[in-house]
């Protein structure tokens, strides 16, 4: 129930979320641009290291990323609200954050999307065309439910 719940939120929602290209440098100084991972489902993760429910979620996003990455979808997570960039490299180390972590506010973050609460997540299609928007935890298993809902709507 909680999972089709999300999905229909994930779905309802896409059409809220609107960007254009953006590119932003992670914390091991490599460019993240939308345009480098055409072909590719791009998920953007917004969250904060002392958000509850971005925690809770960054097993699942780190999972997703692993096993997805070579293939067809990449996970973002651009940190917002952190008192220390230290603070927040250290805080991925520690919970072995495999995915780029890039450092952001909210100005930076309008490249991509309004941000009303964290986690906030964005999806882009593999053509860079934004298509799901969460505010609020999400799993890798509704991510991949939507992904395999939308792949089967393509010819």
């Amino acid at each position: 129930m909680r999972r089709a719940l999300l999905l229909a939120i994930l779905l309802l929602a896409s059409l809220g979320a609107t960007a254009a290209e953006f590119a932003f440098k992670d914390t091991r100084g490599q460019m993240q641009r939308l345009s480098d991972y055409r072909g590719k489902w791009v998920l953007v993760n917004f969250w904060a290291t002392w958000c509850p429910p971005c925690l809770d979620e960054i097993p699942d996003l780190i999972a997703l990323h692993d096993a997805h990455k070579d293939t067809d979808l990449v996970v973002l997570g651009i940190a917002l609200e952190y008192a220390s960039p230290k603070g927040v490299t250290d805080f991925a180390a520690k919970h072995a954050i495999s995915y780029p972590i890039i450092l952001g506010d909210y100005k930076m973050a309008a490249q991509v999307s309004e941000i009303g609460s964290l986690p906030t997540t964005v999806l882009f299609d593999p053509a860079g065309k934004p298509t799901g928007y969460q505010e609020g935890a999400i799993t890798r298993a509704i991510v991949e439910e939507y992904i395999q809902s939308r792949s089967k709507k393509q010819p």
